[in-house]
């Protein structure tokens, strides 16, 4: 499954015209995104990609948990979630900080959706991992350190 299709595929039951104008070739995939945070996703630093993301400098909030094992015991598949109780919250992303490009995940949520999120990412290394959340139009954000022990992304 190629990047184009998962995009067009996680915008799931909210298609509508742009699916039926997908499936029938009238425009591409990469035409259909919304939003697309190409310059994030290949940052190679944190500083950049918050900038790529709008973010600046978020300040850190005690209202975000990282749910993440404090030791991975293989780098390539570490499982790590958010959640918040903040309110109106609009975008979650999870940034590696030593990994080449530092974004990992980004989800946009839609209004009324829960705040909480969970998928893996691939560590090369023992790193902080830092959970961006924009909520209310303001950029929040906290972090954690997870202890890899066999590398994944890295070599």
């Amino acid at each position: 499954m190629n990047m184009e299709r998962r995009e067009v595929l996680k915008a799931g039951s909210g298609l509508g015209l742009l699916g039926l104008l997908v499936a029938a070739g009238l425009i591409t995939p990469g035409e259909a995104r919304a939003e697309w945070a190409k310059a994030a996703f290949d940052a190679k630093s944190i500083e950049d990609t918050l900038k790529a993301l709008g973010a600046g400098k978020p300040d850190s909030s005690a209202d975000i948990q990282i749910t993440a094992p404090d030791i991975a015991e293989n780098g390539a598949v570490v499982p790590v979630g958010v959640v918040t109780a903040l309110p109106d919250v609009q975008v979650i992303a999870l940034l590696v900080e030593k990994n080449p490009n530092p974004l990992a995940a980004s989800f946009t949520l839609p209004a009324g959706t829960e705040p909480s999120v969970q998928t893996r990412v691939k560590m090369g290394q023992t790193s902080d991992v830092y959970a961006v959340v924009k909520a209310g139009g303001k950029f929040l954000m906290t972090k954690k350190e997870i202890k890899v022990t066999l590398g994944g992304c890295g070599g």
